[in-house]
């Protein structure tokens, strides 16, 4: 019975050594980074809205017809 408390007390204990160790290996990016980033969020932001205007764009005639102006 104690041997089950160990391992499910060890599962926390895990986890926390695991973000510790990962935390200490992040760093803050550099400002070229954090521009480069940016820039790349905000074309996937573009390309994604494009795609849904014209996404839209096709499915309002398509769907006029199909339903017929209701």
């Amino acid at each position: 019975m104690a041997e089950k408390i160990r391992e499910i007390a060890e599962i926390p204990r895990e986890f926390i050594h695991d973000g510790n160790q990962f935390l200490a290996r992040c760093t803050k990016p550099s400002q070229k980074e954090f521009v480069q980033i940016c820039k790349a969020v905000a074309v996937g932001f573009a390309v994604m809205g494009f795609i849904g205007y014209f996404v839209k764009l096709i499915h309002i005639p398509i769907n006029n017809i199909l339903v017929g102006g209701a």
